[in-house]
């Protein structure tokens, strides 16, 4: 089993949003929805640190009494501002998981399962799929603001795409989520520290391009990426109305 004293949670956060400029400083109820988030991580993993290039976000993460670092404004993805954290505060950690800012009801439950990835020594990234219900509409397959992924028998990610994959041949669309079972990423990642240098250097590349998906980039490398399943579904904040329906659910379990 992974020693939790091996681990690190880092929780990149920028501030700067076209669709919800500063949403890690928005109230969610009594809390920032960064707080939250936080909160959730140390359920699970003792050392966790927020990753941000905004000091606003740094002074509310030690007002509520957490651990933020200053990274660099130029990032192409969380992943590098991850590493660079990680370079700067990290204690020699086997393991970094990298847990969206922008989650605030991430459950302990998903946090533990993506670690539980490493207890295979195969694996050098791990992430989460949720399998989609067999009611799930041709509609809502097609979403391409879910990506939607393809998983080996061994638990490993075949591919990831903003399509519908795979295409049932000779069958109803509409019958498709009954005659198959899909899965819908969860954007969340592990790496092993040595690995997550080893992707921060590495160019992107064309299937990247095309889906503008990054952890493509790791699979047409070569790398392993390890999948667990998880049966939450978690209420991610894009938008003021993402704030807004997160507000209901807070009101709808009584906080």
């Amino acid at each position: 089993m992974t020693d939790i004293n091996h681990i690190i949670g880092i929780i990149p956060a920028r501030y700067a949003s076209t669709r919800f400029p500063g949403k890690p400083l928005a109230k969610l109820g009594q809390m920032t929805v960064i707080e939250r988030v936080y909160r959730q991580v140390t359920q699970v993993i003792d050392r966790v640190i927020v990753a941000t290039d905004d000091q606003r976000i740094a002074q509310a993460v030690a007002d509520f009494g957490g651990k933020a670092v200053m990274t660099r404004a130029d990032h192409r993805t969380g992943t590098d501002r991850c590493y660079e954290a990680y370079c700067i505060n990290g204690g020699n950690e086997d393991i970094v998981i990298n847990i969206q800012g922008d989650e605030p009801f991430v459950q302990p439950k998903q946090i533990s399962d993506l670690i539980s990835c490493f207890d295979h020594e195969s694996a050098q990234i791990a992430t989460l799929v949720r399998p989609l219900p067999p009611h799930t509409t041709i509609q809502e397959l097609r979403n391409p603001n879910m990506a939607k992924v393809v998983v080996a028998s061994d638990m490993t990610a075949l591919y990831f795409s903003r399509s519908v994959i795979p295409h049932l041949r000779g069958v109803d669309p509409e019958q498709w989520p009954q005659r198959h079972q899909y899965y819908a990423h969860v954007g969340m990642y592990g790496f092993r520290a040595q690995v997550l240098e080893k992707v921060t250097r590495l160019d992107p590349t064309p299937l990247e391009v095309a889906e503008s998906l990054e952890q493509l980039r790791w699979l047409e490398n070569g790398f392993t990426i390890r999948v667990a399943t998880t049966t939450g579904h978690n209420i991610g904040i894009d938008t003021p109305q993402d704030l807004q329906r997160a507000q209901q659910y807070l009101k709808s379990i009584g906080e």
